[in-house]
């Protein structure tokens, strides 16, 4: 796993495109970060096995809060630019489609006042029904609202850009109105 996250860290340095990770990346660092303490915890704190796990964790945890802030970069200059991005983690695109639409309002403003109007001050939320396939616990939407937590099955009208999260995931299903 510290090769991995080197070799990724190394990646999001070198280019100005996001590395593709696998959806359990955050989930994989976390789960060895605890395997490390848990060992860690076995030892005595003298011994060097232990000193050795301590920095290998503190390095983990600085490569990868460097590898998110690196991401997170990239990402607000791809909102900048208008780009589509996909194979993004999911707190990657719930961050990413509530930055877009919050870059336009703010480019809407911009273009009102140089036309001597007012700026725009309000985001519009739209809405979808969808069906949910999975347990999910209770969200907070894009809109600021409470959300669940839903049960397999439920059917809920929420937000488009967490709707388009769970139905990615593969955790929901837009539900048609005729």
């Amino acid at each position: 796993m510290y090769g991995d996250l080197l070799e990724i860290w190394k990646n999001e340095l070198k280019t100005n495109e996001l590395t593709k990770l696998p959806k359990d990346f955050v989930q994989k660092v976390a789960e060895y970060l605890k395997e490390i303490d848990k060992e860690s915890k076995m030892l005595d704190k003298k011994t060097v096995k232990a000193s050795l796990l301590n920095i290998e964790a503190l390095n983990i945890k600085r490569m990868l809060n460097e590898i998110m802030r690196i991401r997170r970069h990239k990402l607000i200059k791809k909102a900048l630019r208008g780009e589509k991005i996909s194979e993004l983690l999911s707190f990657e695109e719930e961050f990413y489609s509530k930055l877009a639409p919050l870059l336009e309002l703010h480019q809407e403003s911009v273009r009102n006042v140089l036309m001597g109007r007012g700026a725009a001050t309000k985001i519009e939320h739209k809405y979808f029904v969808l069906r949910f396939l999975a347990e999910i616990p209770e969200i907070i939407g894009s809109d600021m609202k409470v959300y669940g937590p839903f049960k397999a099955e439920d059917v809920a009208v929420l937000p488009v850009e967490n709707a388009k999260i769970f139905v990615k995931q593969g955790l929901a299903v837009s539900v048609e109105i005729c």
